[in-house]
C-alpha cells in the first residue's frame, strides 16, 4: 500500500496570503494572536487555499515569555524585541511559571475553536529554550549570538537556570495546547545552528530533551526543528522527537545517515526557491521527492518559513505536485484535531 507524502509549510498562515493582509490588524502580531476568532481564521486560511495536510496554530514562540510579563514585543519587519534584556541572576525572577488557563487563555480558546472545525491535524508549537534565550539575552534578533554564547560560557550555572525556566515555559505551553486539542507539537530551536555540536550537546540538548519528554507523555507526535543544523542532526535525533526538520543545505539521504534512520524527517525545500518560476520550483520539488524515494517517515516542507513575497499560487502547485507524485509506504495517519470536551 502507498499513500501520498504529507505536506505543510512553516509559516503557511499569514505573511504571503492576501486574505491574511485583509484581516490583519495594525501593530504587533501579538495583538492579533490575542483575538481567538481572528487567530483561528488565519490558521484556517492556508487549509482552504492550499489543501495542506496539517494546520499550524497561528501564534508566536515568544508568547509564553510575553504573557508572564518579561517585556517582549514583536516588531513588524524586525522580530522579537526585549525592552530590558536578560543580563543577571535577578532577571530569573522575571520568568515566573506559566499558568496557561489564565496567561495564555486566548491561545487555548483559539485551539478549541480549531479543534471543532478542522478535519486535518492541528500542530501546536513552542520555542525551544535556546532560541527563546537568544532573544531574551540579545534583546533582538542576532547574527552572531555573541551575548548569548558569552553568558553560556562565562556563567554556565546561570545559563542552565535560565534554560530550566524556559524549559518549564515551553512544557507548560505545549502541554496546554495538546489538552486543548492540538494533535501534534513542534519545538522550534530555530537558531541552534549557531552552536558547535559539543556546546549544543552540553548546554542545550538536555533541556530540549526534557521538553519533548514531558510533552510526549501526552501521547502526541513531536517534531524538532532548526535552521543550519546539518551538523547537529544526530544530536537533534537524540532529543526524543519523532520528527526532525532538515533545512535545504544537505540532501535527505545525508540527513537519514546522520540521524541513523531513527526519526522521520521533515523538509527540505529552500523557501527562496519558491520565488523562482514554476519550472524551476517543479524541478527542485521532484528532486527532493526522488531523494526521499518511498521512505515512509517523511513530511514535505520548507527548510524554514514561507517568505513574505512568495506567490501563493506557487505553494499551491507545490502541494498538488507532492500529493500527485510523492508516494510513500503506508503509515498510520495522525488523527485530526480533537474537539475539546
Amino acid at each position: 500500500m502507498h499513500a501520498h507524502v504529507p505536506v505543510w509549510f512553516q509559516r503557511q498562515a499569514g505573511r504571503s496570503l492576501p486574505e491574511y493582509h485583509e484581516l490583519r490588524r495594525e501593530g504587533s502580531i501579538l495583538d492579533t494572536i490575542r483575538i481567538p476568532e481572528l487567530a483561528a481564521e488565519i490558521t484556517l486560511q492556508p487549509i482552504r487555499r492550499y489543501k495542506v495536510d496539517a494546520a499550524i496554530l497561528y501564534s508566536d514562540i515568544v508568547v509564553p515569555a510575553e504573557c508572564v510579563g518579561f517585556g517582549v514585543d514583536v516588531k513588524p519587519g524586525v522580530g522579537p524585541v526585549i525592552e530590558n534584556p536578560f543580563e543577571r541572576r535577578a532577571d530569573l525572577d522575571r520568568l515566573r511559571p506559566l499558568e496557561p488557563e489564565t496567561d495564555t487563555a486566548h491561545v487555548l480558546d483559539t485551539i478549541k475553536i480549531l479543534a471543532g472545525e478542522l478535519d486535518v491535524p492541528l500542530i501546536g508549537f513552542a520555542g525551544a529554550p535556546f532560541t527563546v534565550a537568544s532573544y531574551l539575552v540579545e534583546g533582538k534578533p542576532s547574527r552572531d549570538y555573541a551575548k548569548t554564547k558569552a553568558l553560556m560560557l562565562d556563567d554556565p550555572a546561570l545559563w542552565h537556570d535560565l534554560m530550566e525556566r524556559l524549559t518549564d515555559l515551553a512544557v507548560a505551553s505545549m502541554r496546554s495546547q495538546v489538552v486543548a486539542g492540538a494533535s501534534a507539537v513542534q519545538l522550534f530551536d530555530s537558531w541552534a545552528g549557531a552552536l558547535s555540536e559539543a556546546d549544543y550537546r552540553t548546554m542545550v540538548l538536555p533541556h530540549s530533551t526534557r521538553v519533548i519528554a514531558e510533552v510526549s507523555e501526552l501521547g502526541v507526535p513531536t517534531a524538532h526543528f532548526g535552521v543550519g543544523t546539518g551538523e547537529l542532526l544526530a544530536a537533534f535525533a537524540d532529543s526524543g522527537a519523532d520528527v526532525v526538520g532538515v533545512d535545504w543545505r544537505i540532501p535527505l539521504s545525508v540527513a537519514r545517515q546522520r540521524t541513523g534512520n531513527r526519526v522521520a524527517l521533515q523538509g527540505n525545500l529552500d523557501p527562496a526557491v519558491c520565488l523562482a518560476q514554476w519550472p524551476q520550483v517543479e524541478k527542485t520539488v521532484r528532486r527532493i521527492l526522488n531523494d526521499n524515494g518511498d521512505h515512509p517517515g517523511y513530511v514535505f516542507n520548507l527548510g524554514h518559513g514561507v517568505l513574505p513575497q512568495t506567490n501563493p499560487d506557487i505553494l499551491q502547485q507545490v502541494v498538488e505536485l507532492v500529493h500527485a507524485e510523492g508516494q510513500v509506504a503506508e503509515l498510520p495517519r495522525a488523527q485530526p484535531a480533537r474537539p475539546h470536551p
